[in-house]
């Protein structure tokens, strides 16, 4: 067995431990964040089953995963990096999430672009939880009015995603985005990474993005 399928797979049971552990019913799903890896680390986990993929260059992930998903139309490709508005008629070709919409003029340009070719696209809104001047993300106070534009502009809106701050107790950050997207009556809730996914996984993340983990440490 390949080493990123065992990988892969101590992770999963990782977190079926804990959620067994804290008795809660929701099993999330495991983003393997494939970005800056070559195909061949990648391909022994898509042979194995694995369906979510999560990407944060635009270009990258459409040299990298075209030819793949005409092949494995199941396969999904995650955005999970900052977005720029003139990328945008390129990704919403390729991804079937978008997880850092954070400001307007991005939201009103995903929906431009997809009503063009007739898609739907899943859209998380980037949350910095932390309050931090250098991170991407919309403060949880002006969330509420970024998803009612959202609505209004008919993109799907399926939940919300953070990266708390580094050296924190992430455990912290999670529990407010938990509370913040009942509030918002959002089903979906990206967070946690290969440093904190158990703790994301006992605050009901339903998305984890997990790569180095998986796939050994980026060069």
């Amino acid at each position: 067995m390949h080493s990123s399928v065992q990988k892969y797979k101590d992770i999963i049971s990782a977190i079926n431990r804990k959620i067994e552990e804290q008795k809660i019913n929701l099993k999330p799903k495991v983003i393997a964040v494939s970005k800056t890896f070559k195909l061949e680390k990648i391909l022994p986990l898509i042979d194995y089953g694995h369906l979510d993929y999560g990407e944060n260059k635009v270009q990258e992930a459409i040299d990298k995963w075209t030819l793949i998903k005409q092949k494995n139309p199941n396969i999904k490709i995650h955005m999970i990096g900052k977005l720029q508005t003139n990328k945008v008629k390129f990704a919403v070709k390729l991804f079937d999430y978008i997880h850092s919409v954070d400001n307007a003029k991005l939201a009103q340009k995903i929906s431009d672009e997809q009503s063009k070719i007739n898609k739907k696209i899943k859209i998380f809104i980037q949350v910095n939880i932390g309050d931090e001047d250098q991170k991407s993300g919309i403060s949880k106070n002006k969330a509420f009015d970024l998803l009612s534009l959202c609505k209004k502009i008919n993109l799907e809106v399926v939940g919300l995603m953070c990266i708390p701050p580094e050296n924190a107790d992430s455990s912290k950050y999670f529990k407010e985005m938990n509370l913040l997207n009942h509030e918002l009556q959002l089903s979906e809730l990206s967070m946690g990474m290969s440093s904190d996914y158990l703790k994301a996984s006992e605050n009901f993340a339903t998305f984890l993005r997990i790569g180095s983990s998986i796939f050994g440490q980026r060069y």
